[in-house]
């Protein structure tokens, strides 16, 4: 490549991460300032920085509700994301290792369901769960999220690529069963696998705003995204809100953050493979 065409390259490469990082680079400037400051052109200045005031104001508005929406975003998302992707593992591994009748037309009907957008599916979800009385639950919300279509074709693809037929068969030589030898042999050769899937899922699941806006009615139930919209739509009329709903943003995004960083490494060889044969 010449050295031109590097330059370019590199120059699209920087406009691109610059225009991707200018959002976080002002949330991150104006979680400092408080409401006076917000509506003024000073953002980058260091003056009124108010960001410990506005931390102590998040997590004491509306008694503390900020907290109860973080441990239920935490439990919808890490919980069901690590439950998803156990599934989504499990039954692609099946769908790869096992053979039964009208297998690919059943794995045809998931690959369809990738397809589907999850706003589509809310209001069936919501006679189901109203039928099963769990609306206005965190059941409402749990539940739904445990079935990841797309983990279910990944699931597949990495156990296509990281657990060998033969290996299974010399388990099953040695005396495993079917259990014996998922649990023992072939789930530990799937761990790229289910990490992906769980970060993958982790981040749907977390920026879920649609599904928990139409199951709940509780407060004390919704997860950050939710009970962000709420508070931002009290700012209109209530303009102190306006402070902690950007304090609320720039924690909200850190979970993410830490599990991506913690994982990359699972995360870039579960994204590698069969790619090389």
């Amino acid at each position: 490549m010449t050295l031109l065409g590097r330059s370019t390259v590199n120059l699209v490469i920087g406009i691109s991460v610059l225009y991707a990082l200018l959002p976080v680079m002002w949330l991150l400037l104006a979680s400092t300032k408080n409401v006076d400051a917000l509506f003024q052109s000073d953002l980058l200045s260091l003056s009124n920085f108010s960001f410990l005031d506005n931390v102590k104001d998040l997590f004491a508005m509306d008694k503390g509700l900020y907290s109860r929406w973080y441990a239920n975003s935490l439990l919808y998302a890490v919980i069901g994301a690590a439950c998803s992707a156990f599934i989504s593992v499990a039954a692609g591994y099946a769908f790869d290792k096992y053979q039964f009748r009208h297998k690919e037309k059943l794995f045809g009907l998931v690959l369809a369901a990738v397809m589907v957008p999850q706003t589509v599916l809310a209001l069936p979800l919501y006679l189901l769960a109203s039928e099963a009385g769990l609306v206005n639950t965190v059941w409402a919300v749990f539940l739904p999220g445990l079935f990841h279509p797309f983990g279910v074709y990944l699931g597949r693809i990495f156990a296509q690529g990281y657990v060998p037929d033969e290996v299974l068969e010399a388990a099953r030589v040695d005396g495993a069963g079917d259990l014996a030898t998922y649990f023992k042999v072939a789930l530990r050769m799937l761990g790229p696998g289910m990490v992906t899937i769980f970060l993958f899922q982790l981040t749907s699941i977390w920026n879920n705003f649609f599904l928990p806006m139409v199951m709940l009615s509780d407060q004390k139930l919704y997860p950050i995204s939710l009970g962000l919209y709420q508070w931002n739509s009290s700012a209109t009329v209530s303009p102190e809100y306006y402070p902690v709903v950007i304090m609320g943003s720039l924690l909200a995004v850190l979970p993410l953050i830490v599990a991506f960083l913690l994982l990359q490494r699972f995360w870039r060889a579960g994204l590698t493979t069969g790619a090389v044969k």
